[in-house]
């Protein structure tokens, strides 16, 4: 491992790339990059986004990269660890950023740029270091004469001082080189002499602590000042976009401008280096010039000016997710927006591919967005924002990402005191809540919720309030009160004619008896939501109606019936890109395929069920899709990986406090252990009656009779 040091702006990054292009032929299974943006204004590139991209490049599909930072970089040093690859890791601020990112082999090379020593590396890890200063004066002049050739008298002397000027440093002299290239009609005279009144400029106003710093800003000014107004207007306005990498339509809104203007505005940016384009109609800065640009907006711009440019992109990002959702959620209704302003027209999404590409290039820049209009005081804009972010989001948002945006709307909401939006952002914050196993703080959010449509006297969104405190209480397995609930809210959601709301409660009732082994029920109660859902043309419903006719069909004794609902659930979660939807309803396919005979098959979707879980930071149904797998080896007769599998969801339910699965667990760790370690298996079969002990519906009965059964033979 190698550490490229240097203040910005001295080629770190560019020698680094060119020397990997140079020595490709020595990695032939290929090289990784990322840029940490460390030294950003915003945010740092995150260790498990970093992991995310490199495992993906690696082959790994995105939904089965482990969640988990620790999980992740274990497979990720697995996969490297038979190849031969290059991985760079530009602008790390600190070593913790660093160390995750390392191959693991000596085989492969890393290579890191930063501006700080990274110590650490050098200690712990064996990196050598490489301090890089400004360039000889020679080689500054030679990149000077190199891009200014043709269109410039070849005067050393003259090249000389404008090289002193920009400090001898890279960045400083390709901006510098660039303007002579692009002002032919000026003389190279005078445009020293402007650079050096700017360095006059800046001199009076620095300290002199950082000669080098002091001369890219001098460059930086330099340059930005003969750019054209409207161009230099957009420039600064950049530096309030919420992110360092943005869409053409966003920074057209931004400066109010029509997006052939803004694409013509971009490109004398990106001509003069202040910008760089990343794909057609992508743009990002270098984190130098972001934080210039963030100067400049607070200093040129009045405060009115720059609330209303802030006020026009966070406006766009909002009817753009409200666009989204239309593909994305449609049966979920849409917030009440008046006509969206000038400049903020939203995209048109030609289908629901091009929604969920929308949303998952601009996911980081929409989480930032909720957040700047948070900064900005404005509560309507948040949770607005967040309102439709949470159902426009990428189907493979983070659980993590989802509360964060849910706390923030839901705060906002309760300071602006409409009280309609606190019920709509505490249902958001009671699902988040779900989703990362804070089970008793969603109970919490839903009840205040229900507590909000009742005062409002609404009766559907108060029976959806129901709905969702039933989905906690089944998540709980306190089957009987999540029966009740569900029961309340379709009496009125079919009072009401609210038929989509009344087929997904169907749904969950239908679970609700069949986790309880009142299969009858059970099936009544699908085949009533399945048949909703089809007539409504609900993909999403009619896909977890499937699943749980498949787990009905399974426990009945049809396990080719209960393979082919399975298949067909998945197709459509697959067809939806939602991983939520396609990690959970791979465990139901799993324990098809074990009803049907095939175990192999069974390992690899409770395998793959079990990443995108994990990846997802759902540590419950992680655990699930762990027993899953070892049901699948204990019919592989592989006693001890199936032991291991088991071992490890006991210990995850425990933790969680979930008794039921627990000692689900625990009655097939001992079935896994009986034929090698009686009194092991002995100790789990007890423990497991005694969780058992609280539970009294018929399928609780059925498993008791089926672990006493196991102790008694056990002796």
């Amino acid at each position: 491992m190698h550490v490229i040091a240097g203040t910005a702006g001295v080629g770190k990054t560019s020698l680094t790339l060119r020397w990997a292009h140079q020595d490709r032929d020595r990695f032939p299974d290929g090289q990784l990059y990322v840029n940490l943006r460390g030294y950003d204004p915003g945010p740092p590139v995150a260790v498990h986004q970093a992991l995310h991209r490199f495992l993906t490049a690696l082959g790994v599909p995105a939904n089965d990269v482990p969640q988990d930072v620790d999980a992740a970089s274990a497979l990720y040093r697995s996969l490297l660890a038979d190849r031969r690859v290059l991985v760079v890791l530009d602008n790390a601020a600190t070593v913790g950023q660093v160390r995750p990112l390392l191959p693991g082999s000596a085989s492969s090379l890393a290579i890191v740029t930063s501006r700080s020593r990274l110590s650490g590396l050098a200690v712990r890890d064996g990196a050598r270091r490489l301090t890089l200063g400004v360039l000889p004066g020679p080689e500054a002049v030679a990149l000077l004469r190199a891009v200014t050739a043709g269109y410039r008298p070849d005067d050393e002397e003259k090249l000389t001082e404008l090289a002193s000027l920009c400090a001898r440093l890279p960045l400083a002299l390709r901006i510098a080189a660039e303007r002579a290239v692009g002002h032919p009609h000026l003389r190279l005279d005078d445009l020293i002499a402007d650079l050096r009144d700017e360095s006059a400029l800046w001199d009076a106003l620095s300290t002199g602590d950082d000669e080098e710093a002091d001369a890219v800003r001098t460059v930086f000014t330099w340059s930005y000042r003969a750019l054209s107004p409207e161009a230099a207007r957009l420039f600064r306005l950049l530096g309030l976009h919420p992110g360092a990498e943005f869409d053409l339509e966003p920074a057209a809104a931004l400066a109010g401008v029509t997006v052939v203007r803004a694409r013509q505005l971009l490109d004398s940016l990106v001509g003069a280096h202040l910008l760089e384009q990343t794909a057609p109609g992508r743009y990002q800065f270098h984190d130098l010039l972001r934080a210039y640009a963030t100067d400049q907006v607070q200093v040129e711009e009045p405060a009115k000016e720059r609330e209303a440019a802030l006020r026009r992109v966070l406006d766009w990002y909002l009817y753009a997710t409200d666009a989204a959702q239309r593909w994305l959620s449609p049966t979920e209704p849409r917030l009440s927006l008046a006509p969206a302003p000038e400049g903020a027209c939203p995209p048109a999404f030609a289908d629901y591919d091009s929604a969920v590409d929308f949303s998952e290039r601009n996911h980081a820049a929409l989480l930032q967005a909720v957040r700047a209009a948070e900064a900005a005081g404005d509560d309507r804009l948040t949770w607005q924002l967040a309102e439709t972010l949470w159902n426009a989001q990428s189907p493979a948002a983070r659980g993590a990402d989802r509360l964060a945006v849910a706390l923030s709307g839901q705060e906002a909401a309760e300071r602006s005191g409409d009280r309609a939006a606190q019920g709509h952002l505490l249902a958001q914050l009671g699902m988040s809540y779900t989703r990362v196993n804070r089970l008793a703080e969603s109970l919490d959010s839903h009840q205040r919720a229900l507590t909000i449509w009742r005062e409002l006297d609404d009766r559907v969104k108060a029976a959806e309030a129901l709905n969702l405190i039933g989905l906690v209480h089944l998540r709980m397995r306190q089957l009987e009160s999540a029966a009740q609930h569900f029961e309340q809210a379709i009496t009125v959601f079919h009072d009401q004619e609210a038929t989509v709301l009344e087929a997904t409660a169907r749904s969950n009732l239908a679970v609700a008896h069949q986790r309880a082994g009142h299969l009858p029920q059970a099936t009544a109660a699908v085949e009533q939501a399945l048949s909703l859902h089809r007539s409504l043309h609900n993909r999403r419903g009619e896909g977890n109606a499937l699943r749980i006719l498949s787990e009905l069909q399974r426990e009945q004794g049809e396990p080719e019936s209960a393979l082919a609902s399975a298949q067909a659930a998945l197709e459509i979660a697959l067809a939806l890109r939602n991983h939520r939807l396609e990690g959970y309803w791979l465990l139901t396919l799993g324990a098809a395929q074990l009803s049907y005979g095939r175990p192999e098959d069974a390992l690899t979707s409770c395998q793959r069920s079990a990443m995108l879980h994990r990846r997802l930071g759902d540590s419950s149904r992680e655990a699930l899709a762990w027993q899953g797998a070892g049901e699948a080896y204990q019919l592989l007769d592989r006693r001890t990986e199936a032991a291991d599998f088991h071992r490890r969801a006991v210990a995850v339910h425990q933790d969680l406090g979930d008794t039921w699965h627990e000692a689900l667990a625990l009655d097939s760790l001992a079935t896994a252990l009986s034929g090698t370690d009686q009194d092991a298996a002995r100790r789990h079969w007890t423990r497991a009656l005694e969780l058992l002990a609280e539970y009294a519906d018929p399928r609780a009965e059925r498993v008791r009779a089926a672990v006493e059964r196991g102790l008694a033979e056990a002796g």
